[in-house]
């Protein structure tokens, strides 16, 4: 090869290369001219992504690999269609779900209606006949007639307290109609004497079919009154009593396929009451407790054990006593009625009486002066609070 030659091929050489970097330049600028064209701000993280691989000139490696111009078309178009095709089948699941769960609101509004206006009698209620059922704080108030008719409805009635002597009352009383229950000193405000005596009651008398947390204490004196430690063995009893029985009794219930577990929480639970921080924070935690094992035992399939959540009104069992509500008391032979039923029905949420499932609404969608207007000079709770017996520190003992 003479020199002319070789000159010759070096300026064709020269010529091919310029050539194609002015190519990579229009193909470049006509991306970027389809990028701003084609996508809209929603679509930047893809369009970044997209940018960074065709930033390279022609022969330079991009993953390990040489794209020609072709090719980083081909791989902007794939990558756009996976981001098109993924946006696609989000959207459409959504859509799906919101039908779906536009059709089951309907059927379960109506559901709900009929079921409020059918009779109890008319109902499809479970037997209770032969289960064993376990209450806590059994043995006063409400707890002593939920004991008394459980056990005519021939339960196997397990009852806790911590007051013996009561508890002995109400043994002899069932014993006289002929029924027997069975009966723990149980303080539920200590852990291990819940698990301790969960593990007898399993060898003594068989697995726990239904559990009642119902034991409660309240102080009624203002935040600044209450003793540190009553604070602490309200929580103890009202709501941390609720996790240790539920741990002690829950794992039977998986085992076997079948089970329930009711709470008797309180409306103060739901609406913050005077003289009761100690009693509402604590029966707040409670139902907040009681909603999130119902979401967890849905969510892991476990749909045959049963949950029921109950917030009543002032019960006259003397824990209340002083208290001068203008809604009368409940009596608790009313209230433990109503909490069986609630079982026996499979109600997830019961308020007694039934009438405030209607009020409670209003407490989020009116304004909140007007709110404390209504709770201050209609239903006068802080009038009617501010008369209620002291705590005792003898009764704490």
């Amino acid at each position: 090869m003479n020199e002319r030659t070789f000159t010759k091929s070096s300026a064709f050489n020269i010529r091919t290369t310029r050539i194609s970097e002015v190519k990579d330049r229009v193909y470049n600028t006509k991306l970027n001219q389809i990028f701003k064209l084609s996508f809209s701000s929603k679509m930047n993280y893809f369009r970044k992504k997209m940018a960074v691989e065709t930033l390279s000139a022609n022969g330079k490696k991009l993953d390990g690999k040489v794209y020609t111009p072709k090719q980083k078309v081909q791989k902007i178009m794939g990558t756009l269609y996976k981001a098109i095709h993924q946006a696609v089948l989000r959207a459409t699941a959504i859509i799906l779900n919101l039908v779906i769960v536009g059709w089951l609101s309907v059927y379960y509004t109506i559901e709900a209606a009929v079921s409020n206006l059918t009779p109890a009698s008319l109902r499809t209620l479970k037997s209770l006949g032969g289960r064993t059922v376990l209450v806590t704080g059994g043995a006063g108030g409400v707890g002593q007639e939920l004991v008394i008719r459980l056990a005519r409805q021939k339960a196997k009635v397990v009852v806790w307290d911590v007051n013996e002597k009561a508890m002995s009352t109400l043994k002899d009383r069932v014993a006289a109609e002929g029924f027997k229950i069975y009966t723990y000193a149980v303080d539920v405000s200590d852990k291990q004497s819940i698990y301790k005596n969960a593990e007898t009651v399993k060898e003594e008398v068989g697995p726990v079919d239904i559990l009642i947390n119902n034991a409660g204490i309240v102080c009624g004196q203002t935040l600044l009154e209450l003793p540190d430690y009553m604070i602490e063995k309200t929580y103890k009893v009202n709501t941390l009593s609720c996790y240790w029985t539920a741990k002690a009794f829950l794992p039977d219930m998986i085992k076997h396929g079948r089970g329930h577990i009711a709470t008797v929480g309180s409306l103060t639970g739901l609406l913050g009451a005077y003289n009761c921080t100690d009693y509402s924070g604590s029966k707040y935690a409670t139902i907040g407790f009681h909603e999130s094992l119902s979401t967890e035992l849905k969510s892991l399939g476990y749909d045959k054990i049963g949950l029921t959540m109950v917030c009543p009104y002032f019960i006259n069992t003397g824990m209340f006593d002083g208290c001068k509500p203008s809604i009368p008391m409940l009596e608790p032979k009313g209230v433990a009625k109503r909490v069986i039923l609630a079982i026996r029905q499979n109600e997830e949420f019961c308020t007694i009486p039934s009438r405030f499932n209607y009020l409670l609404p209003l407490k989020h969608y009116l304004p909140n002066k007007l709110g404390w207007l209504l709770q201050f000079r209609v239903l006068r709770t802080p009038h009617a609070m501010k008369t209620m017996r002291k705590f005792n520190e003898v009764e704490a003992a």
